[in-house]
C-alpha cells in the first residue's frame, strides 16, 4: 500500500510495516525540545509523576535551549531561566545552551538545524508549536503540550494518531520578488488557519526545491498556522550536503509514493505570484501587498524563526542598502550564526550589519523577542496604537506586545521596502 513521506517516516518510528491516517501509534522519539518558557512546566510535571528518584529517558536526545524572554530584567523570565540551569547541571544535560555564555545559540528551531539535531527521517518533538519547522529536513517534528513533553522525557515515548496528509505544488520559477513567506500566506489564504487541522501539509515542486535550506524553513515553519500537526518537505542533495556538515550521523531518506493518499491537493504556478501579506488580525487575511499599499506604519520589524534567518536579511539589506529607514526598524538575527554572518557578508564591501546600522535600523541581539511579545522592556514590542509590518509568522491582538497594536505579515523584501517609506509598499518599487 502506498503511503506519504510523513506515514512512511511514523510507520518506521512505530515499528510497523505501514500505518494509515487516523490510526493511533505509539512513536519511538528521536529528540526532545524545549526552552525557556515551557520547559520549567515540563520538568515540574516529569518530577512529579516519575517521583523523585526520575531519570531522563535518554540525556543525548534531549536539547535545551533557552531564547524566548531571556534580555530582560523581567524576574519571573529570569527565575524560568535558572530554573533550566539548574536542571542541567542537577542531571548533566550536556545540550543545553545557555545564555550568557558562549554555548548560547538563538532561537530554538533554527538552532535545531545549525547544530545538527534535525535529522532526515527521525522524529522530533518539541514544546512549541513551531517544532514543525523542522520538518523543512524530510524528519517528522511537531509541538506538543507541557503534559505530553514530560511523558516523553521520562519514557522516550508517546501516542499519537497518524495525521491525514495534504499536498501544495509550487511549480515553474520564483520571481526576484516572492519569498518562501509569499507562498505560505497564499497557502494560509487558501485554506485558513483551521483548513489543516491535525493534518501534515507536505510541500514539493520546482519552487520549492529552488529555495535554500532556511526559506524551506518558513514553509514548514508555518504549517502550524493553518492548524496542522507537521510540515514537511523530502530531503534531496541540498538539505543530505547540509546535514552531512553539521552531524556524523546515518539517516534514511524518505519520499512519498506517487500513488499515496492525500486529503486535498494543491498547485500553484510561482511565476504568477505577487507579493503578499497578511492583515490584522490573523495569518490568513490575505491580501496583496498593492492592495494595501500607502497604509501608514509606526514600526518595522525583521526577526524570529520565520523572518531573521539569513536569506531574509540578505533579501531585506540589498532593498535598503545606501537609504535611511522612515520608521523605527528592528534588525532582531534569529540565531548567534545568523548574527555573526550579517558581521561577515557584505555589499559592496560593506556588512549587513553596517548596511542596517547605516540606514537607521536597530540591531538587537538574537533571540525570539518581539515575535512572542514579551516583557515591556523586550526589544521592538509592540505598544498601543501601532501599526507594525512585520517577518514574524502570528499577527494574533497582542501577539507581538500590546492588543490595542495592528500587525501585518510580510515577507523581508516587503517589510524593507516599507521601512524606506514609512508606509505599506509593494518592494517591486525598489527591485
Amino acid at each position: 500500500m502506498a503511503m506519504t513521506i510523513t506515514e512512511k517516516i511514523l510507520s518506521k518510528s512505530s515499528g510497523r510495516k505501514r500505518v494509515e491516517p487516523g490510526e493511533n501509534i505509539w512513536l519511538n522519539v528521536d529528540v526532545l525540545m524545549t526552552h525557556d518558557v515551557c520547559g520549567p512546566p515540563t520538568i515540574g510535571i516529569w518530577k512529579r509523576e516519575f517521583g523523585s528518584d526520575a531519570k531522563i529517558w535518554d540525556k543525548d536526545k534531549l536539547v535545551i535551549f533557552p531564547d524566548h524572554y531571556i534580555f530582560t530584567k523581567n524576574p519571573q523570565a529570569n527565575r524560568n531561566v535558572e530554573i533550566l540551569r539548574q536542571f542541567a547541571s542537577e542531571y548533566k544535560v550536556d545540550n543545553y545552551y545557555d545564555v550568557g555564555t558562549e554555548r548560547y545559540k538563538g532561537v530554538c528551531h533554527i538552532a535545531l538545524a545549525e547544530e545538527g539535531y534535525n535529522i532526515p527521517g527521525t522524529v522530533l518533538f518539541g514544546t512549541d508549536s513551531h517544532t514543525c519547522t523542522s520538518g523543512a529536513f524530510g524528519m517528522f517534528s511537531t509541538g506538543v503540550g507541557n503534559t505530553d513533553a514530560a511523558f516523553i522525557l521520562g519514557t522516550g515515548k508517546i501516542w499519537e494518531k497518524v495525521p491525514e496528509s495534504l499536498k501544495f505544488t509550487f511549480e515553474g520559477e520564483l520571481p526576484p520578488y516572492i519569498t518562501a513567506k509569499d507562498l505560505i500566506l497564499q497557502v494560509l489564504g487558501d485554506i485558513t488557519t483551521d483548513g489543516g487541522t491535525y493534518g501534515a501539509l507536505e510541500f514539493d515542486g520546482e519552487g520549492v526545491f529552488s529555495l535554500p535550506v532556511d526559506e524551506r524553513m518558513t514553509l514548514t515553519n508555518m504549517a502550524i498556522e493553518a492548524g496542522a500537526m507537521n510540515g514537511i518537505i523530502a530531503a534531496d542533495s541540498v538539505i543530505e550536503a547540509y546535514v552531512k556538515e553539521r552531524a556524523d550521523k546515518s539517516f534514511e531518506i524518505f519520499k512519498s509514493d506517487p500513488d499515496a493518499q492525500y486529503k486535498a491537493k494543491y498547485r500553484y504556478d510561482v511565476s504568477k505570484m505577487e507579493p503578499h501579506l497578511a492583515k490584522p488580525h490573523s495569518p490568513d487575511n490575505l491580501d496583496l501587498v498593492r492592495n494595501v499599499h500607502g497604509t501608514n506604519l509606526t514600526k518595522c520589524y525583521i526577526g524570529s524563526c520565520t523572518g531573521g534567518k539569513l536569506s531574509d536579511f540578505r533579501s531585506a539589506a540589498k532593498i535598503i542598502f545606501g537609504s535611511k529607514v522612515k520608521v523605527p526598524t528592528f534588525i532582531v538575527p534569529a540565531s548567534t550564526s545568523v548574527a555573526r554572518q550579517l558581521e561577515e557578508e557584505t555589499i559592496s564591501g560593506v556588512s549587513l550589519k553596517q548596511i542596517f546600522e547605516d540606514a537607521g535600523c536597530e540591531v538587537a541581539k538574537s533571540s525570539c523577542a518581539a515575535c512572542l511579545g514579551g516583557p515591556s522592556d523586550t526589544v521592538g514590542r509592540a505598544k498601543d496604537g501601532e501599526v507594525v509590518i512585520s517577518t514574524t509568522n502570528r499577527n494574533f491582538p497582542g501577539r507581538m506586545g500590546s492588543k490595542k497594536s495592528s500587525v501585518y505579515l510580510a515577507s523581508p523584501l516587503t517589510v524593507a521596502a516599507s521601512a524606506l517609506t514609512g508606509v505599506i509598499t509593494d518592494p517591486r518599487d525598489f527591485m
